[in-house]
């Protein structure tokens, strides 16, 4: 799948470490290589409902995905009840 600097997409994994679980949504800022020729990886940007920059990440590239016209954002917590 090809995609764009900037645009929105989704996490096909959790990733606890940073309190982000699958299907949260970030914005792509940049493309790094892989050290020793595995798979590239995403800068990803992850934000508060309110806009806040709350996150930066670097994943696989297939660790992400496009989202879709059929898809709607919703919002959940980052504190555990």
């Amino acid at each position: 799948m090809n995609f764009e600097l900037y645009q929105r997409v989704a996490l096909k994994r959790d990733l606890p470490a940073n309190q982000l679980k699958k299907d949260d949504v970030a914005i792509l800022i940049d493309f790094v290589p892989h050290p020793s020729s595995g798979e590239d990886g995403c800068v990803l940007e992850v934000f508060n409902a309110t806009g806040e920059s709350i996150a930066v990440v670097i994943v696989p590239k297939s660790d992400i995905k496009s989202l879709t016209k059929d898809e709607v954002l919703s919002v959940r917590s980052l504190v555990e009840i």
